[in-house]
């Protein structure tokens, strides 16, 4: 009998940075820092891409013609504390999941947590094991950004 882990997954990182710096660097500057060369739907040929910060506001990448593929879309915003939202990069937005990511104040830094969850859902398990080994590389890219 095979067992699937469906239990969300849960990355941290410490950060030499403030929370509020550590989120903005996070949110405002997420081209700078994300991995579009593996972990993107246009890779080499992306131009980047960019969270609306609101509710219902949409993380984009832009393609190299201009077009555009909606990672996922808000769900909770708290500036400088908290950020919720679906995440379905490459794939109709139907088969998303959820991700939370927290920054809380930790002594004279702060600590991120992000967690990704929604994985019991048909169709998505399966991407589970490559995101527990993505989310780390893409959670390090930050963390070599965010204290520059």
């Amino acid at each position: 009998m095979t067992v699937t882990d469906t239990s969300p997954l849960i990355k941290t990182r410490r950060l030499a940075c403030s929370a509020d710096h550590a989120f903005d660097v996070f949110v405002e500057r997420m081209a700078d820092w994300w991995p579009l060369v593996p972990h993107s739907v246009f890779q080499a040929g992306s131009r980047g891409v960019v969270v609306h910060p609101r509710v219902g506001g949409r993380i984009v990448e832009t393609g190299p013609g201009g077009e555009e593929s909606v990672w996922g879309t808000l769900t909770d915003w708290e500036p400088r504390r908290r950020l919720a939202f679906t995440w379905h990069p490459g794939a109709d937005a139907g088969s998303a999941t959820w991700v939370q990511v927290t920054f809380a104040p930790d002594g004279d830094g702060s600590v991120l947590t992000l967690s990704h969850e929604g994985w019991e859902r048909p169709g998505v398990v399966s991407t589970r094991a490559g995101y527990d080994e993505g989310w780390p590389l893409v959670l390090d890219a930050y963390v070599g950004r965010v204290i520059r």
